[in-house]
């Protein structure tokens, strides 16, 4: 049976790669870019399946994961279109800007990778079943929070905030699973080091390895029995099976003070 799922930053890279497989299967995928010419190319290469991806094929939704307002609003577009989403996969994320920080002065790794992904997935809950699966793109490049930094009072070089934006993303993805111990079923996962991404070929200078490894994973996440009672786990694509990430996310008092400024971040932000 066709399954809907939404995959954020499609445009390109992982997620571009993912959603061609899956419209392949015939899946439904609505597309997230924040270009509507990008936009355009994805829906072009993936296929609408002639009926603007209501039964196959894809659909687009433009927003700009730097604005949590603009978040917010493709949320509740998508909640206009859909009843329901089979599984979210929060793909989107940024390493290199020419602005690090965002009109709201914040950096934009945190916000980008971190705080939309919790935004949208919060203003997507109704959307989804106890079967719905929720992938958080995690990293192996996951470094301590500098509590500072992620609240916008100090500035961090490129790859340290995109780290630390990585360890805070797998921080929630296991306490949301905690405090949802029935579903949506909620996977952190580290799709792959050093893939032939635009992202590993603006910060490492290197072509990268074949994209399908952290496609065919997140797909597989996304709708494989085998991974639906794997909610709070964390998969590293690295070793090709589930292990520890790092030892601060497993730190109740360091996710919980990373959570909290999250939360306060991001109320001060809607707030505007």
């Amino acid at each position: 049976m066709p399954k809907t799922i939404l995959i954020t930053g499609a445009t390109d890279g992982i997620g571009l790669a993912t959603a061609k497989m899956l419209a392949q299967e015939g899946h439904r995928v609505l597309l997230h870019g924040r270009s509507q010419a990008k936009l355009e190319a994805a829906l072009a290469a993936v296929g609408d399946g002639g009926d603007g991806g209501r039964d196959g094929g894809a659909t687009s939704y433009l927003a700009d994961f730097s604005n949590l307002a603009d978040v917010k609003r493709m949320a509740a577009e998508i909640a206009r279109d859909r009843q329901h989403i089979d599984a979210l996969i929060n793909n989107a994320g940024v390493l290199k800007a020419s602005d690090p920080v965002t009109a709201d002065g914040y950096d934009i790794r945190f916000v980008v990778n971190m705080f939309a992904p919790m935004v949208l997935t919060r203003e997507l809950m109704p959307l989804f079943s106890d079967e719905s699966r929720i992938i958080n793109l995690s990293s192996a490049a996951q470094a301590p929070v500098d509590l500072a930094a992620l609240a916008g009072k100090r500035q961090l070089d490129d790859m340290g905030a995109y780290a630390q934006s990585k360890l805070a993303i797998t921080m929630w993805s296991l306490a949301l699973a905690q405090s949802q111990p029935q579903g949506p079923v909620v996977i952190p996962v580290n799709p792959g080091s050093l893939l032939a991404s635009k992202m590993v070929k603006e910060g490492f200078g290197i072509a990268g390895s074949d994209l399908s490894k952290g496609a065919t994973i997140l797909r597989n996440l996304a709708l494989e029995d085998q991974f639906a009672s794997a909610s709070g786990k964390y998969y590293d694509n690295d070793i090709g099976q589930f292990g520890p990430p790092h030892r601060d996310a497993l730190d109740a008092a360091k996710a919980s003070a990373v959570l909290q400024a999250t939360e306060t971040a991001v109320a001060e932000i809607l707030a505007g």
